[in-house]
């Protein structure tokens, strides 16, 4: 297993590795840029787990946002020390497509097809296995933790909740919608919305896959194929709201601390969401803050860094776009891009100043941000053998600094690396 330091090889503007050998063991691959084959390695892995609408965006890999680089690389002037090590593989029972990861209490969860694998963190074992109530659930494309309690979306249009049990055994409480929503809605014509010709569902239901979910405060947001954005209680599970967000399938979402939400779409698009609260009915509105437009293909994955108002997203144009919030402004304006990616941006996952983005090249970068606003590639983590689909990541690992950061990939592996980087990143002088 192989980690390549990107601190002799990067450039300010490009890119470029090479390897001698054999394809025995995962090694440092050649970066480049064959469409046709992109095209084709992601719509015969992915077909699952990503949306028809986000692959036919390939289709323009080739063109590249009209962004400026953030990317800055000078050598002598960097300060710091940087050590990247593989630890393990994870097992797990059936290994089928690491859709995606998320760390809550220790625990890593890790979607596979249609079931949730729990791992220790600490010492990496596996401790529970869970899937829906019936095999026709379909895979399972988020998970998110709210009021104690895990929330998981899935393929058949639905979230489930769960609870773990003394025994850390995972029992389900429910589906959403439930029954009891349901019954309230279901008499009254006005609550069903018209979903393709000659059919309605209730206004509250997803009528396609759900794939991501995010929570803030009491409240999870859910998106989905569908195009809609909905947002569901976690008090009694009941949704209160419902918005068509998007032209196109929705693949991403993510919250900030103060309770803005972000919708990344195949339409290209990222939405800014703000609520309002209605006086008379005492309850919270979602309005269209911005709507931010620079990426040339399918937007798949957003990272927030809150604490400098930053937002990432990557997306099918291998790029990823860094937005930055204007002074005294309720918008973001995008600063620049990261490139260095050879095929599509799958995930994105920030810790501190620090961003990891996984693609469908099969590799793992990963980024610091300088002092003075400008971004370095500090090493590539590779030895997957198909894309990276997810990432998930805790401060601290086994040797009690840096970034313990797992990386989940369509060949079913989740591979587990340890980052330490020590110093500080000066400015170019």
């Amino acid at each position: 297993m192989k980690v390549r330091s990107w601190l002799s090889t990067c450039s300010s503007t490009t890119c470029i590795a090479t390897s001698g050998g054999g394809p025995t063991t995962p090694s440092a691959k050649p970066l480049h840029s064959d469409t046709s084959s992109d095209i084709q390695s992601l719509s015969s892995t992915s077909s699952q787990d990503t949306s028809s609408s986000s692959l036919q965006s390939n289709l323009s890999l080739l063109t590249l946002p009209s962004v400026p680089s953030l990317q800055k690389f000078s050598p002598e002037n960097l300060n710091l020390s940087i050590s990247t090590h593989f630890l393990t593989t994870l097992k797990h029972r059936r290994p089928v497509h690491i859709n995606f990861m998320a760390v809550n209490d220790n625990l890593l969860y890790a979607a596979s097809g249609n079931e949730i694998n729990v791992f220790e963190i600490i010492n990496n074992s596996l401790i529970d296995t869970f899937s829906g109530d019936n095999i026709s659930s379909g895979a399972v494309k988020s998970v998110a933790f709210c009021d104690g309690k895990i929330f998981t979306a899935h393929q058949d249009c639905k979230i489930r909740v769960w609870k773990l049990t003394i025994h850390k055994k995972h029992k389900l409480i429910t589906s959403l919608p439930t029954l009891e929503d349901r019954f309230r809605k279901f008499i009254l014509p006005q609550n069903y919305v018209k979903v393709r010709r000659h059919k309605k569902k209730l206004w509250i239901e997803h009528h396609d896959a759900v794939s991501g979910l995010a929570v803030y405060k009491n409240s999870v947001s859910s998106i989905s194929w569908d195009k809609s954005l909905k947002i569901w209680r976690g008090s009694d599970f009941r949704c209160a709201e419902s918005i068509t967000a998007h032209d196109d399938s929705i693949n991403a979402v993510i919250v900030s601390n103060d309770g803005i939400i972000y919708t990344g779409s195949a339409d290209k698009r990222i939405k800014v969401w703000g609520t309002t609260l209605v006086q008379e009915k005492k309850e919270k509105k979602i309005h269209l803050i911005a709507t931010l437009e620079k990426h040339k293909s399918a937007v798949n994955a957003l990272a927030l860094n809150s604490a400098r108002n930053i937002l990432f997203s990557g997306a099918c144009d291998r790029s990823i776009l860094v937005w930055e919030r204007e002074d005294s402004a309720n918008y973001m304006v995008v600063s620049g891009a990261l490139r260095g990616h050879s095929r599509a941006i799958l995930c994105l996952i920030g810790v501190d100043d620090f961003l990891f983005s996984g693609s469908a090249d099969q590799t793992v970068r990963i980024w610091q941000r300088r002092i003075d606003g400008l971004y370095t590639c500090l090493a590539v983590l590779d030895g997957h053998q198909k894309p990276v689909r997810s990432l998930a990541a805790v401060e601290g690992g086994d040797s009690g600094g840096g970034v313990k950061v797992f990386s989940g990939s369509f060949d079913g592996e989740i591979k587990v690396w340890q980052v330490e980087v020590s110093g500080v990143i000066s400015p170019l002088s």
